[in-house]
């Protein structure tokens, strides 16, 4: 009889460990020429391409060599983030796929192996700093606990999309157990703004009095002309428990009320959505961005002060508009206020940042408010870097709170934190004030400088990161929901950590161990890019908004003869392309990289031009460090590769509106924009460039590579590998000279790419619901939260103020 075929059994998938051992049985003598070639390299930390690089090299019988690559221990290193070498052992950090991490430790000498928790692994991590260390008792920061009963999906591809999630979790709940519907009710009831009872009144107390009033108001409402006014049926809807906020027809109250009914009935995640967004929530809003110059002229280019700033003024513009909207369909009369608060100094560098309240253009209700810095001493009249503000913080989120009460007769209904110090200021006030809060991080700094965590004692005299690094965990944790420009600030990508993931699990040696800091599986987290302002920023081919009045302004900037302050070099051949960059001139947008790539290939010199836009030329003029630097490299590669007549090198520009066209004047050029930065977390000079039709190269590393699809809808370049970024445009720049329609199809694709994904518009409605959801989410929550509010405030009080009492005061503050 034919032996029946055994059912296939489910199992424990092989743990990191095991395929260690299991390869150390199948091929012991290549693992060990391997795991000991790292071993040679002595103490410290393997990078990646460290450990692939060993990989290809072990000496040895080809076949075998072969399957220990394409093997089990081959997908480790391929997935290994780094490694730890202290002879005579190897612990590797593996990440499988995005937001999971397993670590292992094997002991070369006698072949064994172990699988590490977290925080055995960043114990071990710290003897390259301190040396084997008795501690016991190491300060351990871990959420984990806190947020174990939390929902979150577990799927990679589901990071980022946190408000659907959330949707689901709330909807299902509410379709399995009724009592779920009882908060929604509660939440409903709370709503008022300044004394006005805004939905549901007294007389509507439980679920099925509400079921029971909407089917009347339902009744009534269809038997009157849909265009009537809310104004013409209010009392009759107040009788029978309804106050205002459901639009402003009888057509819009009547969909409001179908929503709310759908969801008593058979609640869906779409329906929720539809439904929270709707409710009058957000009338108030309170934006913090503290550190740079914040203004609206004469501002870009200055330290610390550059896309941030940009993005903040656009989004407040397009903020307003779907405020306004909002309110207008909900029926209401109310006035909304948008603060930008951000720092007062007295010594204004010819800004407005000596002006208390400043009101946006393109705006009627949001405004800019300045609040100085201050200590014992007085009030810090200069600027000071973004890196030595946290001695001041405390201080100044305390008068933010009594000028924002002032100013706003009462506290707002939602805060958005943005970078570190802004982040860290929403997060007193949220807490404080009991409202819903969104961070922002543009960019942690975690990820920007190589194993700052670890040997953060280097750093710190300079940059401060103990500081930063504890307040960037305390505003992630304390924050209701995240927004990022792209998934990669989230959880990075196949082969690189993400900006957010790096906080999972580190270690500041001395200080404190972080074995859980954040989740990027949470669904606090979502992507919302932003686009660019499209009154600026607009496409070359649209002849009519040209601002042709600039065109002589512009073509001096490029073409003048003379050398001054504001420009240097010169561009002999006029009827060649432009390649063109417009940045901050510090190290991480590697902007003299570009023009090294740029001077070094003698094939696209004769095709193009280049042109920056960047920083100061006089190196007198510039009191950042960074900057400083970066001025004279690029002098230096002046002269070392006689750049003149086919580059021109432009001052940091602030006028806006100049800017915008002269991307449209680069493309009349039949040029490219170029952004060559070593990171990127998002990239709004992208968006601008492509925005105006210009054909764009940008760093494979960060926002870029999500915003340009390869080959399609512009390029992606590798900063580490300069040589293949100007191979590939030498290769656009020829096949543009054979093809001209090449260079047209660019264009096009990449001003569909940001119709499709990167507007205001897309981004404002998108904001305005996501605080609808978590506002509601935060209710009802709020018990759960509560433990991990307390956990924060010990951890800022026994940790983060002495860490910022360590930083000295600004020399004219100081006592």
């Amino acid at each position: 009889m034919a032996k029946q075929p055994s059912k296939p059994t489910l199992g424990r998938l092989p743990s990191i460990r095991d395929r260690v051992q299991d390869t150390l049985s199948a091929h012991r003598n290549e693992l060990i020429s391997l795991l000991s070639r790292y071993v040679a390299q002595g103490k410290g930390i393997l990078q990646p391409h460290n450990l692939i690089d060993e990989l290809d090299n072990i000496p040895g019988d080809e076949q075998a060599k072969l399957d220990l690559k394409n093997g089990p221990f081959g997908e480790i290193v391929r997935a290994a983030q780094e490694a730890i070498v202290l002879p005579p052992f190897v612990a590797i950090g593996v990440r499988p796929r995005p937001g999971v991490w397993e670590y292992v430790r094997v002991n070369v000498s006698e072949l064994s192996v172990e699988q590490l928790s977290v925080s055995e692994y960043l114990s071990f991590k710290e003897e390259l700093v301190d040396g084997k260390s008795n501690d016991n008792f190491v300060l351990e920061l871990d959420f984990e606990p806190f947020n174990a009963s939390f929902p979150r999906p577990s799927r990679s591809s589901s990071i980022g999309n946190g408000v659907q999630f959330l949707n689901r979790h709330l909807s299902s709940n509410m379709f399995r157990n009724k009592d779920s519907l009882e908060p929604l009710l509660d939440f409903l009831r709370a709503h008022k703004y300044k004394g006005h009872a805004l939905m549901l009144n007294d007389r509507i107390h439980n679920i099925s009095k509400l079921q029971a009033a909407l089917a009347k108001t339902e009744d009534y409402l269809s038997k009157i002309p849909r265009d009537t006014p809310y104004s013409e049926f209010e009392y009759v809807l107040q009788g029978m428990g309804f106050e205002r906020g459901w639009g402003d027809t009888a057509q819009r109250v009547l969909e409001t009320m179908h929503l709310l009914l759908d969801i008593l009935q058979a609640p869906d995640p779409s329906t929720l959505e539809t439904f929270l967004g709707r409710v009058p929530m957000v009338f108030n809003v309170v934006i913090l961005s503290p550190h740079g110059f914040f203004g609206q002229a004469n501002v870009l280019g200055l330290p610390d002060t550059g896309g941030q700033v940009v993005y903040i003024l656009d989004q407040v513009r397009a903020l307003e508009n779907e405020m306004l909207l909002r309110i207008k369909k909900q029926g209401l009369d109310f006035t909304p206020r948008i603060l930008i608060v951000t720092r007062l100094i007295p010594d204004a560098k010819g800004t407005t940042c000596n002006q208390r309240l400043e009101r946006v253009s393109g705006t009627d209700h949001t405004h800019i408010l300045r609040v100085p810095f201050r200590s014992e001493s007085g009030t810090l009249r200069k600027w000071i870097s973004r890196f030595d503000v946290w001695p001041y913080l405390e201080t100044y989120a305390e008068d933010v709170a009594s000028e924002i009460a002032a100013e706003l007769q009462g506290y707002p209904d939602f805060i958005i934190g943005n970078y570190s110090d802004g982040n860290l200021v929403a997060s007193l006030l949220a807490y404080k004030m009991g409202v819903t809060q969104c961070t922002i991080a543009h960019a942690l700094e975690k990820t920007k400088y190589p194993d700052s965590d670890l040997y953060w004692k280097k750093f710190d005299d300079k940059y401060h990161f103990s500081c930063q690094f504890t307040a960037d965990l305390i505003a992630m944790n304390n924050a209701d929901f995240i927004i990022t420009s792209t998934y990669q600030e989230i959880a990075g990508t196949k082969n690189t950590v993400g900006q957010y993931e790096s906080h999972t699990g580190f270690t500041l040696p001395g200080l404190y161990r972080v074995v859980h800091g954040i989740d990027v599986f949470d669904p606090k987290f979502n992507i919302v890019s932003p686009g660019a302002d499209m009154s600026m920023y607009f496409p070359y081919s649209e002849k009519q908004k040209r601002l042709t009045s600039l065109h002589g302004s512009i073509e001096q900037l490029l073409y003048d003869t003379a050398q001054s302050d504001e420009y240097t070099g010169s561009l002999n051949d006029k009827s060649k392309p432009i390649i063109f960059s417009m940045a901050r001139l510090d190290r991480v947008k590697n902007i003299t990289g570009l023009v090294e790539c740029f001077a070094k290939n003698s094939k696209l010199r004769e095709l193009v031009n280049l042109v920056i836009v960047a920083g100061y030329i006089d190196v007198k003029k510039s009191s950042d460090r960074e900057e400083i630097a970066e001025i004279e490299k690029m002098h230096g590669l002046m002269k070392e590769y006689k750049l003149n007549g086919d580059f021109r090198w432009i001052a940091a520009q602030t006028n806006r509106a100049r800017n915008g066209e002269l991307y449209r004047y680069i493309a009349d050029t039949q040029g490219a924009f170029v952004q060559p930065a070593f990171y990127e977390a998002f990239g709004l000079t992208v968006v601008e460039a492509m925005t105006c039709g210009l054909p764009t190269f940008a760093t494979s590393n960060g926002g870029p590579a999500e915003i340009i699809e390869h080959g399609i809808s512009g390029f992606h370049i590798d900063p580490y590998h300069p040589e293949q970024a100007s191979e590939l445009l030498v290769e656009f720049f020829q096949k543009c000279k054979k093809d001209p329609s090449h260079w047209k199809k660019i264009s096009e694709a990449g001003l569909q790419r940001i119709y499709e994904r990167y507007t205001w518009k897309i981004y404002s409605e998108r904001l305005m619901t996501l605080a609808g959801v978590y506002s509601f989410w935060k209710y009802v929550s709020k018990l759960e939260r509560r433990e991990t509010r307390r956990y924060i405030e010990m951890f800022y009080i026994l940790k983060f103020r002495d860490l910022a009492k360590s930083v000295p005061l600004a020399k004219d503050d100081a006592s």
